[in-house]
């Protein structure tokens, strides 16, 4: 009769069982964190170093301790992106959330060409923001824009001046921003209600509770998830808006859209201060994720 295979021959199979596990699960994660650790892990570090230094670029680096971080928190156009940075994300986050939700909600019921709209209403999404950028200033344009063309048609006189304009290039940004960004949080908003029991909705029926009732008491707390989700990557976009405002804007006029992100670039890579600059992106990742631990813990005390 063959030998039965003793303990320690099952206790090694398993074992070569579970190295092979761990590294089949090692070659799946490998080239995300070695990308992670080259493009986003080394930079941070270094960034945190150069925050402490004064450097050009070119000549020996000075180490010159928290003297960039006083510098920087002490400027008054730091200061004033900041303040812009903090009222663009405001009107950014709780707007595109609002109409996000708003359209997931009209395009979850049956209508004619649904699945059109919920594509078009994507699509800005993924397209090209340098397009994007370009064709919103051509309909932004001042003198012979469509959009400026449709206000005076309908009896404004005097259109704002959009881009071309102190007040109005920042409402400018925000609207295209809102609209590039509203459909991939639509379908955030669309896949949450399609996992909504019906049971939950014929039971409010039954008990008599209205379509506004309904959506409130029952709706809302259902996508609690995903509106924190929502506001969440709302946030942290908007504080990094760096593209959308490069194309159309430049940060301008004067200084009308520079928002703090606008303000690491151009003293990083325009005026080649990389020591202020750093110093700068360090305070930014601070106040994100300061606002971010605020929101776990507001969604946390929500949820209990």
């Amino acid at each position: 009769m063959p030998a039965k295979p003793t303990k320690t021959a099952h206790t090694r199979k398993g074992m070569a069982l579970g190295m092979r596990n761990t590294v089949v699960g090692l070659s799946f994660i490998l080239p995300n964190f070695i990308g992670f650790f080259i493009f986003i892990l080394i930079p941070v570090i270094f960034s945190l170093v150069l925050s402490f230094t004064k450097w050009d670029g070119f000549t020996e680096m000075q180490f010159v301790g928290l003297q960039n971080f006083t510098n920087i928190i002490t400027d008054k156009y730091f200061l004033q992106a900041m303040g812009r940075t903090l009222i663009f994300s405001a009107f950014t986050v709780s707007i595109t959330t609002f109409v996000s939700l708003g359209l997931a909600v009209l395009l979850n019921k049956k209508l004619f060409a649904t699945d059109f709209f919920r594509s078009s209403i994507f699509f800005p999404y993924v397209a090209s923001i340098v397009a994007v950028g370009v064709v919103w200033n051509m309909l932004f344009q001042k003198d012979f824009g469509p959009i400026n063309e449709f206000l005076r048609f309908i009896g404004i006189a005097n259109p704002p001046g959009w881009t071309a304009s102190v007040k109005g290039a920042v409402p400018a940004v925000i609207i295209v921003f809102i609209w590039k960004n509203m459909g991939y949080y639509m379908l955030v908003y669309l896949a949450a209600l399609q996992n909504i029991p019906a049971e939950l909705r014929e039971a409010s029926c039954i008990d008599g509770a209205s379509p506004a009732q309904h959506f409130w008491r029952v709706t809302m707390p259902m996508l609690s998830s995903s509106t924190f989700f929502v506001v969440l990557m709302l946030t942290i976009n908007s504080f990094k808006t760096l593209d959308l405002i490069m194309v159309m804007t430049s940060g301008g006029p004067g200084q009308a859209t520079t928002l703090i992100v606008n303000y690491i670039y151009n003293k990083g890579f325009v005026s080649n201060h990389y020591g202020p600059a750093s110093a700068a992106a360090m305070i930014l990742f601070v106040l994100v994720a300061i606002i971010t631990v605020i929101q776990f813990r507001v969604e946390k005390k929500a949820s209990m």
